[in-house]
């Protein structure tokens, strides 16, 4: 009965680290693509995303456990990890929507995409991403409560 009980509030922290993420994921991409505006002459700084991004960005629940493992290499090496981890999470999401949906709803048209799917220009974004995710993985253990 207890293991049952201890899967269930794993499963549970899982679920509410998912959607943390996922709704983090949101505002950073608002806040990122209305600066981005900004920066190309658009004063009103108009931001946006996509409602389907929130698994997509849910899904750095899932890089945890890696955060414990890469812990004692350097911190570029870490970055880099991460990098190709999210490159293959940012792929796949793509993939999986555009066959579902009948097209992706990002997609990338510079010079440096693979199939719009992901973007090698986006690899410094991507990286600081994944470090980032270790500080909120910290953040979110050390809390008092148990989210």
């Amino acid at each position: 009965m207890l293991q049952i009980c201890s899967n269930h509030t794993k499963s549970m922290k899982t679920l509410r680290r998912f959607l943390i993420y996922g709704i983090i994921g949101l505002v950073l991409e608002v806040v990122y693509t209305g600066l981005a505006s900004l920066l190309k002459g658009d004063l009103s700084m108009q931001g946006f995303t996509f409602l389907v991004m929130i698994p997509i960005y849910g899904l750095l629940v899932f890089l945890e456990p890696f955060h414990t493992h890469l812990r004692p290499y350097p911190w570029w090496l870490r970055g880099l990890v991460y990098l190709v981890m999210i490159w293959l999470i940012e792929y796949l999401g793509g993939f999986i929507l555009a066959e579902i949906l009948g097209h992706c709803p990002w997609c990338y048209s510079d010079p440096l995409n693979v199939k719009g799917y992901i973007t090698l220009r986006m690899a410094p974004e991507w990286f600081l991403v994944g470090l980032g995710s270790e500080v909120l993985h910290d953040y979110f253990d050390a809390l008092p409560v148990d989210i």
